[in-house]
C-alpha cells in the first residue's frame, strides 16, 4: 500500500522532513526510485516565492557529476509543489558516526575532498548548497554524494527560528553571515559548511555546545567566540581553522580545500586517491539501508502487448546429446549455451526496434 501519488510518482515511504518539507522514497511509473520533496506550502504561499523556486529548479538541472543527487522531475506551481531527484541508497553521515564513531583521519580527508569536487559542480552553475550538514550527505555505494542543493534559499532566517524541527542540525552548520541574514551570499557560505561538517566527521561533536537556538546563534556570530576543533587532528586544524573563518574573504577556495585535503589523505594514509576511493566505498556504504522497489512497482512479467510471459523459465542442465536431431555436439570442454541464444532470441523478439529487418 503506498502514500498517494504526486507528480505521477507513487510515494512508498517517509524518508524524513525539515524545514523545507517532506522527503519520501518514491517510484515513477517505470519502477525508477526517487527521493521526493513535497515542499511546505507555506514557503510558496507568495507567487514570487514559486517564480525564485522555478528559477532554482532551473538550474538545478544544470548540475551534474558523480558527487550531487542529479534532478529527475520537479513542479514549482504545482499543488502541492515538488521536486524528485535521484534516490542514493546508504546511510548519511550523521548516521554512519552516530552507528560506528568518527571517520579515520585518511577517510574523513578523501570524503572532504570529494565532496569539494560535488560543491564545485553545483556553484558553476551558479548555485550555493546553502545548507551542507552531515544529515545531507549520502554515503552511497560510490562515496558520498550531496542532497539538497540549491534549494535552502526558500527558507530565511524567521523560517529556522519558527518552523517546527526545522533547527534540528541546521543552525549547527551555518556560517555566520548566513545568521546575520545577508543575502548576497558567497560560495564561501559552503566552505564554512563543509568544514563544520568535517569537524562532525572527524569528531562527532559540532562547533558549539548544544544550546538554546538563540544561545547558538548568538555564538556563531560573535568573532571572538571560536568554533570548538578539540579532538581534530593536528594535520587538519590548520585547514579546518581557515575554513571556519569568521570573515568569508579570509576562507580558502574549494580548490584549495581539495588540494589540502587530498594532501593530508594520501600522506596519513599511504595509499593513492584510487585507493582511497575505494576504501572511503567499501567502509562506508551501507548496503542495508538501500530501500527496495515494491514488487507491484518491478518490471511486468506479462508482455502488455498480449504476447504471453516475457520471463523465459532458466532451462535445464545441458543434456549430453543435443536437443535437435543433427545438431552438431558442444565442442569438447566448452558448455553448450545453445539454450541462452534461443532465450536472447525470445526476449528481444517482440522488440522490433531493436533489430534490423531481414536477415543479418
Amino acid at each position: 500500500m503506498t502514500l498517494g501519488a504526486v507528480g505521477g510518482f507513487e510515494r512508498v515511504r517517509p524518508l524524513g522532513s525539515g524545514g523545507m518539507g517532506e522527503v519520501f522514497f518514491a517510484v515513477s511509473p517505470t519502477a525508477d526510485p526517487v527521493a521526493l520533496k513535497v515542499i511546505r506550502q507555506h514557503l510558496v504561499a507568495e507567487p514570487t516565492i514559486r517564480e525564485r523556486f522555478a528559477t532554482e529548479v532551473d538550474s538545478l538541472r544544470l548540475v551534474y557529476g558523480s558527487r550531487v543527487a542529479r534532478l529527475e522531475a520537479a513542479d514549482p506551481y504545482g499543488d502541492p509543489p515538488w521536486l524528485a531527484v535521484e534516490y542514493v541508497p546508504g546511510a548519511t553521515l550523521r548516521q554512519h558516526v552516530d552507528a560506528h564513531g568518527p571517520l579515520p583521519l585518511p577517510l574523513a580527508a578523501m570524503v572532504g575532498a570529494m565532496l569539494a569536487d560535488g560543491l564545485a559542480k553545483v556553484h558553476q552553475v551558479g548555485l550555493l548548497h546553502r545548507d551542507l550538514k552531515p544529515q545531507n550527505i549520502i554515503l552511497g555505494p560510490d562515496g558520498p554524494k550531496l542532497i539538497d542543493f540549491g534549494l535552502a534559499v526558500l527558507l530565511d532566517r524567521n523560517d529556522y527560528l519558527t518552523e517546527p524541527g526545522a533547527l534540528v542540525g541546521t543552525p549547527a552548520y551555518m556560517s555566520p553571515e548566513q545568521v546575520r541574514g545577508e543575502r548576497d551570499l558567497t560560495p564561501a557560505v559552503d566552505i564554512y559548511g563543509l568544514a563544520a561538517t568535517l569537524v562532525f566527521a572527524l569528531t562527532a561533536h559540532g562547533l558549539y555546545p548544544p544550546s538554546n537556538s538563540w544561545n547558538l546563534l548568538l555564538r556563531i556570530t560573535e568573532p571572538t567566540d571560536l568554533p570548538d576543533l578539540s579532538g581534530v587532528p593536528a594535520e587538519l586544524t590548520q585547514v579546518l581553522g581557515a575554513m571556519l573563518a569568521h570573515d568569508p574573504e579570509a576562507r580558502p577556495g574549494l580548490a584549495d580545500v581539495r588540494a589540502r585535503l587530498l594532501t593530508v589523505a594520501t600522506a596519513s594514509s599511504g595509499l593513492s586517491v584510487p585507493d582511497l576511493r575505494r576504501e572511503v566505498a567499501s567502509r562506508t556504504y551501507d548496503a542495508d539501508s538501500a530501500l527496495p522497489v515494491p514488487p507491484d512497482r518491478q518490471d511486468p512479467r506479462v508482455d502488455p502487448e498480449g504476447g504471453g510471459p516475457t520471463d523465459v523459465p532458466e532451462p535445464p542442465p545441458a543434456p549430453d546429446t543435443p536437443d535437435e536431431p543433427g545438431a552438431p555436439p558442444a565442442a569438447p570442454g566448452r558448455p553448450d549455451v545453445t539454450w541462452l541464444v534461443d532465450r536472447i532470441r525470445h526476449r528481444y523478439a517482440r522488440r522490433a526496434t531493436l533489430l534490423q529487418e531481414g536477415p543479418r
